[in-house]
C-alpha cells in the first residue's frame, strides 16, 4: 500500500470514502483476476459492475469500479445497457439503489477532483 495506515478504524474510514490510495491491493487483485479470467477488460468490467449490482454494493466500491470501468472504455450505455440486463434477475430495487450509489460515487469523484471534499483523494 502507498500509505500506510496502522489504526483499523482509519483504514475503514478511509476505504469506505474511497480512498484509491488505500485500494492498491485490492487493484493488484483486480489486476490478478482479470488476467486469470481470459476476459477481454470491457467485459470484465461488465461483470463486475452486475456484481456490484447484486450484491447491492456501497458508493466507494462503485466509485472503484466506475474509475477502472473507464480506464478499459466502457460508456455509460454500457453500464446502463448491463444494469437493464440483469435487472429481471436482481430487482428493480438492487437497480435503483445501484443508480443511487453510481451518482453518490460520480458526485464523491467530482467533489474529490475539486478539491472540496474532507476526505482522502484520489
Amino acid at each position: 500500500m502507498s500509505k500506510t495506515i496502522t489504526d483499523p478504524n482509519e483504514t475503514l474510514k478511509v476505504l469506505s470514502e474511497g480512498d484509491m490510495s488505500v485500494l492498491d491491493t485490492l487493484m493488484r487483485m483486480t489486476e490478478v483476476a482479470m488476467e486469470e479470467s481470459k476476459l477481454d477488460p470491457e467485459d470484465f468490467m461488465l461483470v463486475r459492475i452486475a456484481a456490484l449490482a447484486a450484491l447491492d454494493a456501497a458508493p466507494a466500491s462503485w466509485l472503484l469500479n466506475l474509475k477502472v470501468s473507464g480506464e478499459a472504455g466502457l460508456t455509460p450505455e454500457r453500464i446502463l445497457g448491463t444494469l437493464i440486463a440483469i435487472s429481471p434477475l436482481v430487482g428493480t430495487a438492487r437497480i435503483v439503489s445501484a443508480a443511487g450509489s453510481i451518482v453518490q460515487a460520480l458526485g464523491r469523484e467530482k467533489t474529490l477532483a475539486e478539491g472540496t471534499g474532507n476526505g482522502p483523494g484520489i
